[in-house]
Formats: C-alpha cells, structure tokens, sequence
C-alpha cells in the first residue's frame, strides 16, 4: 500500500512479481478495488490473470475464496489456470492511501491477516518518510507493516537517510533511484494501457525494474514473510445454467477493455457462451450473439474511427430493433449516444441507440454505487471524465454508498441498458443473468 495514490505501487508491484516469476517463483496479484488499468500491468507483470478484490463490491467471503483458490487450486473464480500451477506468492496491491475508503486497504489486510510493505514516494524528503511511515504504522494495531520501499531516490545517500531515521522494527526494504526506464506514462482516466505500446516496451520496463529491486536487495526481506493461512469460503453456486443456451458478445479493443475478468467467469459459470468483437475493426455483431455487453474503455480517443465505421453501427442498431439485449457502461453507453465530442471539442456521431450527447470533460465522476435496473440492484462503481446531455428521462438513479444524493443515472430504452456505472455481476448473479436473457 501507499500514502497515497501515484507513490508508485503499480510499477512496483508489476516488477517485483516479475522479479520473484524470474526466480521461478508462482506469482498471483490481486488488485484492491475497482480498477480496470492497473491490473493490466500487474498481469504483464506476474504472466497471470489479476482479479480485482473489493469488500463492499464482492464481500469478505468472495474476496477470501479467491485468495484461497489462488494458493490451493491454482486458479480464481475466472475460471482461468495458471500456467504454472499453483501460486507460491500472493501480491495484493492496495488502492490510493492506505487508510482511504469506507473499505480501505488497511481493512483489507487486517481482515485477511496480509502484511503491509509501505511504498513512499520521498522525491521531495526524506527522514520526514519515516516519521510518515511510522505514523501510518501505529495508527491501527489490527495489521503488521512489515517494511517500507523508498521509491524515487534522489542518491545513494537520499536512501541512507530514509534508512537511518527508520526503527529497527521497520525496515527499508528497498530505495529505488529515480529512473524514467521503468515510469509508465498516464492519461486522464490513469495509466496507458499496455496494449498501446509495443511489447518490449513493456517488457524493457518490467524487467529493468525487476533488476533495480533486486539490486537493492529485497529478496531477503521478502525470505522473512511468514505464510498467510485461507480457509475455503462456502459460497453457494451462482444461478447455474441461468444462462445456458446464450451467447453473449463482448466489445474488445482499445475503445473498449475495462471489463473484470471475474464478471465474465461468471457469466461462463451461468452457461453463457463467450465470444468477442471490435466495434473498430469489424462490420458486425457476431451472428451467434444473443446479447450484446459495450464496457467501457476509451471511446474518446477512437471517436473518429468508431464514427466511421458505419456497417458495424447499423448491425448494432439492428441488434436493438430486434429486442436483443444490450448493456452499456460508462465508453459503451458514450458510444450509444447520438453524438460525442471528444478532449479536443471535435463532434463525432455515434450508434444513436438513445439520445444525447456525451463531452469530455475535466470533471472526475467516481464512487461507489449500487445500480437499481428492472431485474435487481446490482454493486458497481463509477469512474469518468465526461458528462451526457439531452438524454431521455432515466429509469433509476444509482443509489451512492455514503450519499442520499442521486447517483449516476440507469437507462432502459428497449432493450438497452446504459449508464456510466460498472457493474459487479457477482453482486447479483440473478439479476444480472435476467438482464442478459432478455
């Protein structure tokens, strides 16, 4: 975890799985909260699939039965094995500080019995680090703080400060120099998606930070963690053949990648089928598909392209007359919209599945939320930088986790369901089935 957002743990984290993969270690990460772009680099990283883990989103037993799974089974709930068996180490990565959020990730390893390692960024202090780590250290008493990583060391020196004004029982694991080698680029919603860059550029990266950490010994520290024990959870199974005979389509390109691997295991474990397709690239929905799921993604940045592609509009538009369902979330429901106007104020026409226009905007929308749709109420979160116009009267309104002001809006037109909310199917595994069967 971290003081804070942005102190590095993503890069970190990434390396150090690679570093212990490199080893011939069986890495699993997991990422706390809702997150769609971290986990694509902590994947890289650890060359395994990366579950988000959230308290309020999937509950204390779901979360635990992952773990479980990882270290017993050498899988998750997505259903997808490791390459190389079960897990030898778990990383779980904290999200923002480590005391943020009405769950925080401070809950979490108290919760769980997992020690803490503190990532600080001490780019502009350094014996001030200390005292912020053993601040944060004794704050609670329910979790162990087992270490600290001094990232973006200025010298040698700047790490030996941190080092010494630390107390024994707290120990600098590593001090990283800054280095632009391993820094990964963002934009406004967080990090570059790894599927952007070229392969080695990832690659160069993760390995260059996996040799840093090594080099500055954190092997030896990471030896002394003892193991962490997790029971199986018994979790009753999730509407089993609700969704058998169905086939479901999925929007996969860069426009459209910020999907949770755990929703769809789930709909595979309801007996869906699962097949995919680019609104950038193809001229149609699949023709075997009984419904249709638009994630969100980055339609801003392909608004041109996605505008063009007129054939795979129709098909969609088609899709929707014939009363097959649809949900769209936060670029999707973007992308279903009459019109959008991207970060550089160019209008661009969209699918125009319902009214309105969609504008990039400075303004973060972000929270936790529960979606009430027609079939249930279901967990999500919302994370944008845009706002919609013009559009109909909503169905609903998402219900905020510590706010009675309405939340994001929830569409139903025909068979389309759109809202900026990402929904947590396991939330509601039933209502979420219904949804999809039309």
């Amino acid at each position: 975890s971290a003081p804070a957002s942005r102190s590095g743990m993503t890069p970190i984290r990434a390396c150090l799985a690679r570093l212990l993969h490199r080893h011939g270690k069986r890495v699993r990460v997991f990422k706390f909260g809702p997150d769609y772009l971290d986990p694509q680099i902590l994947e890289r990283g650890s060359k395994a699939p990366v579950v988000q883990l959230d308290l309020w989103m999937a509950g204390e037993e779901w979360c635990k039965q992952q773990i479980y799974r990882a270290v017993t089974e050498g899988k998750g709930d997505f259903g997808l094995p490791f390459s190389e068996g079960k897990a030898d180490f778990v990383l779980v990565e904290g999200a923002m500080g480590l005391y943020d959020g009405d769950d925080c990730s401070a809950d979490l390893a108290a919760k769980f019995g997992i020690p803490v390692a503190l990532v600080i960024d001490v780019c502009a202090m350094a014996q001030t680090a200390a005292a912020i780590a053993v601040g944060l250290r004794n704050y609670r008493d329910d979790f162990d703080m087992v270490g600290v990583i001094a990232n973006k060391c200025g010298s040698n020196y700047h790490g030996q400060l941190v080092r010494d004004a630390l107390p024994d029982d707290l120990p600098l694991w590593a001090a990283l120099k800054r280095d632009e080698s391993i820094e990964l680029p963002e934009r406004h919603l967080g990090l570059v998606q790894p599927s952007e860059q070229k392969e080695d550029w990832i690659e160069s990266r993760l390995e260059s930070g996996a040799d840093l950490l090594e080099e500055a010994g954190i092997l030896p520290f990471v030896d002394t963690l003892k193991p962490v024990q997790f029971m199986s959870q018994q979790i009753p199974a999730v509407c089993p053949d609700a969704l058998l005979g169905k086939t479901i389509a999925i929007a996969r390109a860069d426009a459209f990648s910020f999907t949770y691997t755990a929703n769809i295991t789930l709909l595979q474990d309801m007996g869906a089928k699962i097949c995919y397709f680019s609104p950038i690239r193809d001229d149609s929905i699949p023709t075997e598909a009984t419904a249709v799921w638009l994630p969100g993604g980055y339609p801003e940045l392909h608004a041109k392209v996605l505008s063009e592609n007129e054939s795979m509009i129709s098909s969609l538009k088609q899709f929707h007359e014939d009363g097959k369902p649809i949900l769209a979330e936060c670029g999707g429901f973007l992308y279903c919209m009459d019109t959008l106007i991207d970060l550089e104020g160019n209008s661009f026409r969209m699918a125009g599945l319902i009214q309105g226009t969609g504008t990039m905007t400075g303004k973060v929308g972000i929270g936790m939320q529960t979606a009430p749709l027609p079939e249930g109420k279901v967990r999500a979160h919302a994370h944008h930088k845009s706002k919609s116009s013009n559009t109909p009267e909503p169905y609903s309104h998402g219900i905020r986790q510590r706010s009675t002001y309405p939340g994001e809006a929830v569409y139903r037109e025909g068979s389309l369901s759109a809202t900026y909310l990402h929904l947590f199917f396991a939330s509601n595994a039933e209502a979420v089935a219904k949804l999809f069967s039309g």
